[in-house]
């Protein structure tokens, strides 16, 4: 658990930078929650209260500091199928077990499964997430009158230009704020906030799911929740590495994990969807200078209070500046080096990157993407690694007897060419086999040792195989066939 000094540092330690940054997520969540519940097959309201309750509980129970979480098009798309087949209290059912797995996952330490999650994975996600955040908005760049255009550019020059004059407050704010005035006072005729549906006009309250507490629920949800719960950790954890390489500071991924498990079970009883980390709006939130807890919790409560207080006021928002708020978040969050790169950086890491984005951008699933991308990484690492190994052999014909000293590593990968560097047709009477430079991983090189060893016997010839390590001598005790006596005489060297 965090320290109290340090859980006190996080909250108000960038006070004013972290309600003015909350206040920016609010206004850009708006559109996506309401989105996000159109994706889903559910009304606005469900996607509003979700990012209102993720985002504030997660502010108190997450690992990561100015990360921002609540409902998304990850999670809504698992749920369609769900809504469609079995109805809306059978998501919040789902979201509710959804949170338990997250938390179960946070006591079994599951995020040190990010470990295996490359530089190169991590960079095709950010750059795929870019690209959909751009694709996005394209309904509201497509068939629309002229000055959509003219107040977009308006907006981007605000959110590039102001903060030349002052960093006080946050350029995408004074954008929102300003192209509103203009469309209000004009009156244009542009698209609103209020023409994506219609906002709530009442707190939410508390509810348990309407469902039969049976095995037969348990078997319509429990493969529902099990994706959600897994594609909400990994988008989650992804994002919040990014987040860390964005402020230069550590977060805690297992605590992140409770974070995430308990908004959403909080989000499921008021009413809402399940959700999970937004690295747009991360992204807005750290651009405009969010860096504490205070900034995730300003946005869910603020959020709340637009909706339901200030509605009138936000449905003359026009789409325009939120699309200029999102383009901008789409140009800072790719990671333009990343194409300057692609010939410097190794050909493996440049397939695993493009491999990443395109099947993000292709399927619109992150999850997916980031599959594709590790199990890439894992083969051309095994590859690689397969390769640092050399078996060399020295003759001594004096006494008939052939010598190979093994140095690296033999495993899985590289066991099929440990064997192949074996000449079975030597004529020596006596093989000595040094792997005192050498290490067994697992039971796929004891097995070719294995093969080596009867292989060469069956030809006539005398072999000894030495200087195992402690931990090589304990695989060869236990699973090793070519000679038990042997394996007991490694064994005892070192026990």
């Amino acid at each position: 658990m965090l320290r109290l000094k340090e859980y006190r540092n996080q909250w108000f330690s960038n006070i004013r930078g972290d309600i003015l940054s909350g206040i920016v997520v609010a206004l850009a969540l708006i559109p996506e929650a309401i989105g996000f519940s159109v994706i889903a097959g559910v009304d606005p309201k469900v996607g509003l209260y979700a990012s209102f309750a993720i985002a504030c509980v997660a502010a108190f129970t997450g690992g990561r500091p100015a990360m921002i979480s609540a409902a998304t098009a990850a999670t809504a798309v698992v749920m369609v199928s769900l809504v469609k087949e079995h109805g809306l209290q059978y998501l919040f059912a789902a979201t509710i077990l959804m949170g338990i797995l997250q938390i179960l996952s946070g006591a079994l330490k599951l995020a040190r499964v990010m470990r295996f999650v490359s530089r190169s994975v991590i960079t095709g996600f950010v750059n795929a997430l870019a690209i959909l955040i751009f694709i996005a908005q394209l309904p509201e760049l497509i068939d629309v009158p002229t000055q959509t255009y003219w107040m977009i550019a308006a907006g981007l020059g605000i959110i590039y230009l102001f903060p030349y004059l002052t960093k006080a407050i946050p350029s995408p704010l004074i954008a929102i704020v300003v192209l509103t005035l203009i469309a209000w006072s004009t009156g244009m005729e542009l698209r609103t906030v209020g023409d994506l549906g219609e906002l709530p006009s009442a707190f939410p309250i508390f509810a348990l799911p309407q469902v039969p507490l049976t095995f037969e629920t348990l078997q319509i949800i429990f493969p529902y929740s099990v994706t959600l719960a897994a594609v909400g950790l990994l988008e989650s954890l992804l994002t919040a590495q990014i987040v860390d390489d964005m402020t230069d500071t550590p977060s805690n991924k297992n605590q992140e994990c409770y974070g995430q498990g308990t908004s959403n079970i909080a989000s499921a009883l008021i009413g809402g969807m399940g959700g999970c980390a937004m690295i747009g709006q991360s992204v807005i939130n750290v651009s405009s200078g969010g860096r504490g807890r205070l900034s995730t919790f300003v946005a869910g409560a603020f959020l709340l209070f637009l909706i339901v207080v200030l509605n009138d006021l936000v449905k003359i928002i026009p789409m325009a500046a939120l699309v200029a708020v999102m383009i901008m978040v789409s140009i800072g969050t790719f990671s333009w080096r990343s194409v300057l790169d692609l010939r410097r950086n190794p050909l493996p890491s440049s397939v695993v990157m493009l491999a990443t984005v395109v099947t993000v951008v292709t399927t619109h699933d992150l999850a997916k993407g980031v599959i594709v991308g590790v199990l890439l990484s894992g083969i051309f690492f095994a590859g690689k690694v397969a390769k640092l190994f050399t078996v060399s052999k020295q003759s001594d014909e004096s006494t008939n007897t052939l010598t190979y000293r093994v140095e690296g590593q033999i495993f899985f990968a590289s066991a099929e060419s440990f064997i192949h560097s074996f000449d079975f047709s030597s004529a020596h009477a006596h093989i000595m086999i040094d792997v005192s430079r050498a290490h067994l991983w697992d039971i796929t090189a004891v097995g070719a040792l294995d093969k080596i060893v009867l292989k060469l016997r069956s030809s006539g010839a005398q072999v000894e195989v030495r200087g195992f390590n402690r931990a090589s001598a304990d695989m060869i005790d236990k699973f090793a066939l070519h000679d038990k006596a042997e394996r007991q005489a490694a064994s005892n060297s070192l026990h």
